[in-house]
């Protein structure tokens, strides 16, 4: 947020009032600001980015959040949360994970945190056959994170696709057949605009 915007935020919180853009009455306000971040702020105030004032006045109650990986039993909660929200949205029955699946999920290292789980259920939850997601249906997670979880002895490793354009074109090929060829279906389940979709798919061909 520029300078200029913290001291607007800066006034409004301290004198919990807003005046609208070309309104010249000032409009009492009582809201509860919750603010989040993985800024280091004392440093940017130290470099002059972020003003003091406004950051002591945020700190109130302070909540430290550890990464994701630093807290994997909450991992098969959020799972299960996720994907309730992702059925009731497509109207579908709540996807399963199997064994490997999970396992995988917990020895990811999250550098995305949520959103990342978030977006890797997403994808899994619509490319899955049969109400179950299966190890393979993780397609962003790193080869080496399933690797990890696929039983030994097993038999022949799936092969690997030879690039990540070639994973991004698969990926796409099977969203599109989970659509039916809808295209504005699968750019909405791939989360991209139509236009972006065509893109790829004309640099893939």
């Amino acid at each position: 947020m520029p300078l200029s915007l913290q001291a607007k935020l800066l006034r409004v919180l301290q004198e919990r009032e807003i005046e609208r853009v070309g309104g010249r009455r000032r409009i009492p306000i009582d809201v509860r600001v919750l603010a989040a971040t993985h800024a280091d702020l004392p440093r940017r105030i130290a470099r002059g980015e972020f003003r003091e004032d406004l950051y002591y006045r945020l700190r109130v109650v302070e909540i430290a959040l550890p990464p994701l990986r630093e807290r994997r039993e909450d991992i098969p909660r959020l799972v299960r949360h996720f994907l309730e929200r992702f059925a009731a949205r497509e109207a579908r029955d709540v996807p399963t994970l199997d064994r490997d699946a999970y396992a995988a999920l917990l020895t990811h290292e999250f550098s995305g945190n949520i959103r990342e789980l978030e977006n890797l259920l997403e994808g899994a939850a619509a490319l899955c056959r049969g109400g179950v997601i299966r190890r393979e249906d993780l397609q962003w997670l790193p080869a080496a994170s399933r690797a990890a979880a696929a039983p030994t002895g097993s038999g022949a490793p799936e092969e690997e696709p030879s690039s990540l354009r070639a994973l991004e074109d698969r990926h796409i090929e099977r969203v599109l057949r989970l659509a039916g060829g809808n295209k504005s279906r699968a750019a909405r389940l791939l989360g991209i605009s139509r236009r972006t979709l065509y893109r790829k798919k004309s640099v893939g061909q």
